[in-house]
């Protein structure tokens, strides 16, 4: 096995945006310990994740990135129990976790308010109460009024709002986030940012922090929208370096400190790819 380098961590200047994570000592949303993963039978092939350690706190936002290929979404499937370490463990103290994957995947015969429905049918919550728990959701995503809609009626945005809301719907306090809004274009990827970011912080006020684990490839994207960002080399993918983002929320993307940071960020990311042969 190769060695394991040893993370280092930055922090940028300004004042952490909100909210912050809680104090005492609440167990991590998410504590992923020494978990290696290689593909192949009975997990003999090639390594794809290497010695990965890493908590995230209730209420944090942490932005995982790293080149194609890494292992990123790997990890976070197996986070989310859609497969098993090879060895390792990860826990997840406040039960499984909602996932909200690149593409939108919504029933397309049902309505976007049915498509959140069928979330809540299956957390349990009663017949009575599905439908006004869905239009509030489509309100807390800024589709109030969609209820009716179908999927082919909806844009690109619109859909990945539908399944942000249906991820919520899941009422778990971690979020996973793979890649949501690649392929969406810029305008409306600000605009879902600033939703997200909107949601993420508001969420105290509704009862208990919610965590974020969002995979990306965009170094603009994770500095734009996380408290901490965790940079993965390329395979086998192992923790590299990690940033904590002080830049006050909200951010936008096209801001000083952002840009700032994300050319540091690119520079490291840039090293790695080398680093692994990769071009």
């Amino acid at each position: 096995m190769a060695p394991t380098t040893t993370p280092t961590t930055t922090t940028s200047t300004g004042t952490a945006g909100t909210p912050p994570a809680p104090a005492g000592d609440a167990p991590p949303a998410v504590r992923i310990d020494r978990v290696h993963k290689n593909f192949g039978r009975s997990g003999d092939g090639r390594p794809v994740l290497e010695d990965i350690t890493l908590d995230v706190r209730p209420g944090e936002f942490v932005c995982l990135l790293g080149a194609s290929g890494c292992g990123k979404s790997t990890l976070l499937n197996l986070v989310a129990g859609l497969d098993r370490p090879t060895a390792g463990t990860i826990d997840v103290p406040g039960g499984r976790p909602a996932l909200m994957f690149q593409e939108h995947a919504l029933f397309p015969w049902l309505t976007a308010g049915r498509n959140i429905e069928l979330a809540l049918r299956l957390r349990g919550v009663p017949r009575a109460d599905r439908r006004a728990e869905a239009e509030r959701l489509l309100d807390l995503v800024r589709l109030g009024g969609a209820h009716r809609k179908r999927v082919h009626e909806l844009s690109g945005g619109m859909r990945q709002r539908v399944a942000l809301a249906r991820a919520l719907a899941q009422d778990s306090r971690l979020l996973l986030m793979d890649e949501p809004f690649a392929a969406l274009d810029a305008i409306t990827r600000d605009v879902l940012h600033h939703e997200l970011t909107r949601i993420w912080s508001e969420a105290p006020a509704s009862g208990s922090a919610l965590s974020v684990l969002f995979v990306t490839h965009n170094v603009r994207e994770a500095v734009r929208l996380g408290q901490r960002v965790v940079l993965l080399s390329s395979r086998p993918g192992r923790v590299a370096r990690e940033w904590t983002i002080g830049i006050p929320q909200p951010r936008r993307i096209e801001d000083a400190a952002v840009a700032d940071l994300s050319v540091e960020i690119t520079e490291e990311l840039r090293g790695e790819i080398r680093r692994h042969g990769k071009h």
